[in-house]
């Protein structure tokens, strides 16, 4: 009997390992394959795509501080602009750093790295202070480092330019791809970066980290009982996280070819912590899942319903119809949309599994609570 059970669950293993790979390498391809699919369809969604591809790199950096070490992180757009400003500062000719802009900057992939690493140093300097708090007092403690950092940049215009904003901005080159021109590489690079987040993170999941991580994420107590190093262990995750945003901040700033503290505000953190707790927080393939559900909804469809209300308002001479504007109501439709996913599947659309199996204990062991103090008033009766 045991033979069979134990038999029955390897062959199951085996298969959901099998599915899992399977699963991934056409996740893989479809990346790899996308520009062909739009340029073939033409769909022309390279510009859609390619910022949804970017907010999944956030989205799996925040994950790690939110999903893996349970840390409330509300100020994560912060190391956003972090990274952006350091690529800036490294490769624009407006650049108060005198010799970049004197007409020698920084390499752009160099220039990237070295964003991700002052991210991860204000990571740091931030959570070395404030990462002994926990809760809610650390959550508002992060919340006002993102309204901070927005602030500094915006009244410190002999720096950063203020509200002007900082361009041109420095972008890859590479002997025959055109980065200047043509989306096609932008995405390719950005897919690059996501396939090695998604690989890092990952790994670090089933590491001594990961597991010291999520073991501090259940009880801080019982984890620093059993040795974990609680401060160091936070602040690693912090640093790491905020490494992920530099990253994709140094991006963004390239992409663009502008970058201004108005693109850095606190719905930028709330929409990537949404695409978290969609997603399901602490799995990878629930973040990326999330992260393109609240993408696709921000960038394909609200334009699509912004295209029909507008034909509707043509159609019967309404001009406040042909004005409207649905993508600006995001806020109020992204809100709603978390509020109703806390109520009705807290765990999120693609949940991890033992998250899934936490919840679900939690909840047999309120009915049996319930079960028996119905039975001691029966009794007491």
């Amino acid at each position: 009997m045991k033979r069979s059970t134990l038999g029955w669950w390897y062959t199951a293993t085996g298969r959901a390992r099998e599915q899992r790979l399977w699963g991934t390498a056409a996740a893989i391809g479809l990346a790899l394959l996308f520009p062909l699919i739009n340029s073939f369809l033409g769909l022309g969604w390279e510009a859609k795509v390619i910022p949804i591809a970017l907010f999944i790199i956030l989205a799996l950096g925040l994950n790690v501080v939110v999903g893996f070490a349970g840390l409330l992180d509300l100020g994560y757009a912060a190391f956003f602009a972090i990274g952006a400003y350091s690529m800036a500062f490294l490769t624009s000719t407006v650049s108060p750093i005198g010799f970049v802009r004197e007409g020698h900057p920084v390499n752009f992939f160099l220039a990237m790295f070295i964003s991700s690493a002052v991210a991860a140093v204000f990571g740091v300097l931030l959570g070395a202070p404030t990462l002994r708090l926990r809760g809610d007092y650390l959550a508002i403690v992060t919340l006002g480092f993102g309204e901070i950092v927005p602030l500094v940049i915006k009244n410190t215009p002999e720096v950063t330019k203020g509200t002007q904003g900082m361009n041109p901005i420095g972008y890859p080159e590479l002997p025959g791809v055109h980065f200047a021109v043509d989306p096609v590489p932008w995405y390719y690079l950005i897919v690059a970066v996501l396939l090695a987040s998604v690989v890092l993170t990952a790994r670090l999941r089933t590491s001594r980290i990961g597991r010291a991580w999520m073991a501090m994420r259940e009880d801080e107590v019982a984890a620093a009982s059993m040795g974990v190093n609680l401060v160091t262990t936070k602040l690693f995750a912090f640093s790491l996280g905020a490494s992920f945003s530099g990253f994709a901040g140094s991006i963004w700033a390239s992409y663009l070819q502008v970058i201004a503290p108005e693109q850095f505000d606190f719905s930028v953190s709330i929409f990537v912590l949404c695409m978290i707790i969609l997603g399901g927080i602490g799995n990878i393939g629930g973040v990326i899942a999330g992260g393109l559900l609240l993408g696709g909804v921000d960038r394909v469809l609200f334009d699509w319903i912004s295209g029909i209300v507008h034909g509707i308002g043509a159609a019967i001479g309404n001009s406040d119809l042909q004005l409207m504007d649905v993508s600006r109501s995001r806020q109020i439709i992204f809100g709603i949309a978390l509020v109703v996913m806390m109520l009705v599947r807290p765990e999120g659309l693609f949940p991890s599994a033992r998250l899934r199996a936490e919840l679900h204990a939690a909840e047999e062991s309120d009915v049996e609570a319930q079960q028996e103090r119905a039975v001691l008033v029966d009794v007491e009766r």
